[in-house]
């Protein structure tokens, strides 16, 4: 559906399209932005997705910027100034970032030709993952009435699409539902005690690229070192790694170097990979939305492959109490924001849109919390619009030519310990560090002018401290991001009614996901209902399914022994049999005698009776 898609787009109409994973959302926003004159404003949550999509489109001569926390005043101004003068086509913002004022004054400039929402469900608190932020995107589109806006998802349910539709305020929408079937999936549900031998099961029955998910950093790290003392070449990734460790983990599996990735969710987004074997969720996902989310991510080469969820019933147990622990109390959400504060040095009425480098482990530490108690009430902080956490943040080094080449020059034969250094950076990243920032390497630098990493980096930050530069030092560490000023606990408002709406909704989506692990329904046609769409025939390819031609199979079988041994010693007529096997349907003994007449099996002799054939 993407020419329609993009087609609405460029008649300038609001469209909605339910696409899903591997559907190709992107395309949809990214087409019509460069059929038109102007910019097209990107609003996405996920800054990984966001930093991927615009290093893409530059390798592709596309000009595409993206703003997120964590980024340096000087550089978002430039930014947002290349977006208004220069010829940029996509501006990828966090949805936080449309509430400040210098985004709004300055988005008032540009020429925008398009509003993309990406990830559209945020806006519902009936999805999965609510953000508050979203629902200040409405404000934005005011100020851009005759812009249109496409709003894009790959799970919605139709209450979710109902409330996209109202909340984004989406008039005349022309909606695009694809389908969620995916055909050469084949979903399945394992009841096992020992969840560890089941995995090796599985990875030994089907060959190729594996992803196995888990809920704990701790979980990735065990099973992936089992498995590879059980000589299955394995990984682990989560968000407290490092970005080079994350970074040269996901290239080596992208690659098959490593066959199995064991995550938690922090994997997959973004990620194209299309040869995908099988999803193995280890433990039981929190939503069926998560669940599809991830499990879409095999076979999107569209050969066979396979969906598995390992199930006890102690995980039912687990899951309980995990959710309750993700729902903490007001006052305790209140206790981790006024630590936060304290642990940072914030000063009331400060700091908004300001972001600071966040260990969460030290942190708890030094105010002896349970660190995954803080992780629950950051998430509610984040639910009610105070902060954000992007846990898996990487910012290269970046720098920008601070004056012109005329003083630039200058300083060089002033300061002959910097010409090295200068001429370097004019003849890697020449003219474009004048306009825009550049990401730059200070170990290629330092190998380049044959110093040491560290020489080159202080001849950088004297660079910047003359003016000469501006250099913005690389940052590796999770970043919190205080999305208001800093409140006073007794200020801080808590909509308590929501907290318990969302709670009841997240036990509504476990108590989904529960019916899914233990229906008898066929696995497709039930997420196909979840989602609202109407499967009218079976997958023919989920344990269910195949259980159920298992079983077909045995019944014919014992219906063709039953045949034969009817007339082994005594021809009879087809009606003879069924009187004689009152007990079974005339329909199934006469496809039984069908079946054994076209194998050759049995015989009619001249007066209509049958025989076994010798």
């Amino acid at each position: 559906m993407q020419e329609d898609i993009i087609q609405s787009c460029l008649q300038k109409k609001d469209t909605l399209a339910l696409l899903p994973t591997g559907g190709g959302k992107s395309i949809c926003y990214q087409i019509p932005a460069l059929n038109k004159e102007g910019i097209c404003i990107v609003i996405t949550p996920l800054i990984s997705l966001m930093k991927d999509q615009v290093d893409a489109l530059k390798n592709m001569g596309v000009k595409a910027y993206a703003l997120y926390s964590g980024m340096s005043r000087k550089e978002i101004d430039i930014t947002l100034d290349n977006c208004i003068y220069g010829d940029a086509k996509l501006l990828y913002v966090s949805p936080e970032r449309l509430q400040s004022e210098i985004f709004q004054v300055r988005a008032s400039q540009m020429n925008i030709n398009l509003l993309a929402v990406d990830e559209a469900h945020c806006i519902s608190q009936w999805g999965y993952d609510f953000r508050p932020s979203y629902l200040k995107i409405t404000e934005f589109r005011e100020m851009i009435p005759d812009v249109p806006c496409l709003a894009v998802t790959a799970t919605a349910t139709p209450e979710v699409e109902k409330d996209i539709i109202e909340k984004l305020d989406l008039h005349e929408v022309n909606v695009f539902n694809g389908s969620f079937v995916r055909k050469k999936l084949s979903l399945s549900v394992r009841k096992t005690e020992d969840k560890d031998q089941k995995i090796l099961e599985i990875l030994s029955k089907v060959p190729g690229s594996a992803i196995i998910y888990v809920n704990s950093r701790k979980s990735a790290k065990e099973i992936s070192v089992w498995l590879n003392h059980n000589n299955i070449q394995s990984d682990y990734y989560h968000a407290g790694l490092s970005h080079d460790s994350r970074q040269r983990k996901q290239d080596e599996w992208q690659i098959n170097m490593i066959r199995v990735m064991v995550a938690t969710n922090a994997f997959g987004m973004g990620i194209n990979k299309s040869d995908v074997r099988v999803v193995i969720h280890y433990d039981i996902p929190s939503s069926p939305e998560a669940f599809y989310q991830e499990a879409g991510r095999a076979g999107r080469d569209e050969k066979l492959s396979y969906s598995v969820v390992l199930f006890q019933n102690s995980d039912k147990i687990i899951q309980q109490q995990n959710l309750e622990r993700s729902h903490p109390e007001p006052d305790f959400i209140k206790k981790i924001y006024q630590a936060m504060a304290n642990y940072l040095k914030i000063a009331v009425g400060s700091s908004e849109m300001e972001s600071y480098d966040f260990d969460i482990h030290e942190f708890s530490s030094n105010f002896n919390f349970h660190i995954s108690d803080v992780y629950n009430a950051i998430q509610k902080l984040k639910e009610e619009g105070y902060i954000d956490l992007n846990e898996s943040f990487y910012h290269p080094s970046k720098f920008i030519f601070n004056t012109d080449k005329e003083k630039i020059y200058e300083y060089q034969v002033v300061h002959e310990d910097y010409d090295l250094l200068i001429k370097g950076l004019l003849r890697f990243y020449g003219g474009e560090a004048f306009a825009q920032f550049a990401s730059i390497s200070e170990r290629q630098l330092a190998k380049y002018l044959n110093a040491t990493t560290y020489q080159i980096i202080k001849k950088l930050e004297s660079l910047h401290k003359n003016g000469i530069i501006y250099y913005d030092k690389i940052k590796d560490t999770p970043q919190l991001t205080f999305l208001t000023q800093r409140l006073d606990t007794s200020n801080l408002r808590l909509d308590t009614r929501r907290l318990k709406e969302r709670k009841m909704i997240a036990q509504n989506k476990l108590n989904s996901v529960l019916e899914y692990l233990e229906s008898d329904q066929c696995r497709m046609k039930w997420i196909c209902g979840y989602f609202g769409e109407d499967l009218k025939n079976e997958c023919g390819l989920c344990d269910i399914c195949l259980s159920k031609k298992k079983k077909v199979k045995t019944d014919l079988d014992s219906l063709l022994q039953t045949v034969k041994k009817s007339i082994s010693t005594n021809p009879k007529s087809e009606k003879e049999i069924i009187q004689e096997n009152m007990n079974i349907k005339s329909e199934e003994l006469l496809t039984a005698i069908k079946n054994l007449l076209e194998k050759g099996d049995i015989y009619y002799d001249q007066g209509g009776k049958l025989h076994v054939a010798k």
